[in-house]
């Protein structure tokens, strides 16, 4: 059988392919497992900076595999919500390329990226209502924190998808690419990110996503607990080195 999540790696990047065209990559239980294996092992390896998630067959996602739900599956693991990253995103940065449709759960998959690059013909839109459903693998609960919470709502409440343009335009996506481009688009965003220094690249992911829970004057508390390791570590003053001698600087993760 094909597998149904391919995972490679390119120069510090990895991709996770959602490899099921024959059925618009909807999520079943072996599509969960995988993809949260991936991003498990892109978190516990030094020499992977940045992932990028996206589809096969110029497709993201068209969401839960409804069958297999029928049959008693979900796509969802326990503790870590869809696929293992919605309730649990990697600690790395992680960096959605879609072509085609991203709906529903294939949508809320993009809630637990960091940062969406896009075809232009990419479709996006969470229908659930549409079915007397609710969006509840993270997108009743997170969109109105990616965008305004009226265009939050009003994706949410009329089911009604948007295109690539409309979603860049919200602040949804980040990058709109040619049709076909957007998994290369994609690299080329997460090769600028994997040349920064890892620690703070991830400290500083850390901070933008945990500081909405924090008051005023926990924020400065919380955020000199996550930054001065990294002010204190080797790539910090290989940092300031390679900027004084003129060179690329040698992470190391330290």
């Amino acid at each position: 059988m094909t597998e149904q999540v391919l995972v490679e790696e390119r120069d510090g990047v990895q991709i996770i392919t959602i490899n099921r065209p024959e059925a618009k990559n909807a999520l079943n239980l072996e599509v969960a497992t995988a993809v949260a294996a991936a991003v498990d092992e892109l978190d516990a390896r030094d020499d992977l900076r940045v992932g990028v998630l996206t589809g096969a067959g110029g497709v993201f996602s068209a969401g839960m595999d409804l069958k297999a739900f029928l049959a008693g599956e979900s796509p969802a693991i326990e503790g870590r919500g869809l696929c293992g990253i919605t309730q649990t995103p990697p600690r790395k940065p992680l960096i959605g390329a879609v072509e085609g449709w991203a709906l529903a759960g294939g949508f809320e998959l993009l809630l637990a990226c960091d940062l969406v690059v896009a075809a232009e013909s990419a479709r996006f839109g969470v229908p659930e209502v549409k079915r007397s459903l609710v969006a509840g693998g993270g997108a009743a609960l997170l969109l109105a924190q990616r965008i305004a919470p009226a265009l939050a709502l009003e994706l949410l409440l009329t089911g009604e998808p948007i295109n690539a343009g409309r979603a860049a335009e919200i602040g949804l996506v980040n990058r709109v690419a040619p049709e076909g481009e957007a998994l290369d688009a994609a690299l080329a965003m997460a090769g600028v990110i994997a040349a920064n220094g890892p620690l703070a690249v991830a400290a500083t992911k850390a901070i933008a996503k945990q500081s909405t829970d924090w008051t005023w004057n926990q924020a400065w508390t919380e955020q000199d607990a996550l930054m001065m390791p990294v002010f204190s570590s080797e790539d910090a003053r290989e940092g300031a080195t390679a900027f004084a001698e003129k060179r690329a600087p040698v992470w190391t993760g330290r």
